[in-house]
């Protein structure tokens, strides 16, 4: 496997290895399992998150963007899980180490389709986190996320997510429980449930 690429942004590469462990850790029979994004199973998360990395890598150097639509993802890997989600991940670090920090905005998949570096490269890195969390969550995996990083993910969330909203990128807000930590807080804002089993 080639060497890991790093972005620059700490919390990018945070989220990016994030998603890296958790693919390596997913069990050979655990790929079909289901996960908290609703009617997607782990492959399918995977497709998604690795062509979310890429789209983002597309907007920032013009290359070409996934080859497979992320919100419709197939289900079906026709290679190593590991070696697919690196391609992404690379491509994304790539992507991320060119960029010019003093620029006032950069381009970015999400409205409002240009953002400024931090927020843009947070926005990646959220999209990484979360993805990576569902796939551990799947898998009888910990839990990715920090509080640390689950904070600064929020802080960026508040910025960009509600008009995703409208398109399913993530669903409503969750209310917060008695006994909720920073992840949970960042997960809830998402609309997931930071106690999300397979059973629910």
């Amino acid at each position: 496997m080639s060497e890991i690429a790093n972005t620059g942004w700490d919390v990018l590469d945070f989220s990016h290895q994030a998603l890296r462990q958790v693919v390596r850790g997913v069990p050979a029979q655990a790929w079909h399992l289901p996960t908290p994004c609703a009617q997607w199973d782990v492959t399918q998360v995977l497709q998604h998150a690795a062509g979310d990395q890429i789209g983002f890598a597309a907007f920032l150097t013009g290359e070409p963007g996934p080859a497979e639509d992320p919100f419709a993802p197939s289900g079906t890997l026709a290679g190593d899980p590991e070696a697919y989600a690196e391609a992404a991940l690379s491509r994304s670090a790539a992507a991320w180490a060119g960029v010019d920090r003093a620029a006032e905005q950069v381009p970015v998949p999400v409205p409002p389709n240009a953002m400024e570096p931090s927020l843009g490269a947070a926005a990646c890195a959220l999209d990484a986190a979360v993805h990576a969390w569902d796939i551990a969550l799947a898998t009888g995996q910990p839990s990715p996320l920090t509080g640390e990083v689950a904070r600064e993910l929020l802080e960026a969330a508040r910025r960009f997510v509600e008009p995703l909203r409208a398109w399913g990128a993530y669903a409503a807000v969750l209310p917060a429980e008695d006994g909720d930590d920073d992840v949970a807080a960042l997960l809830r804002y998402l609309g997931r449930d930071p106690r999300w089993t397979p059973a629910t």
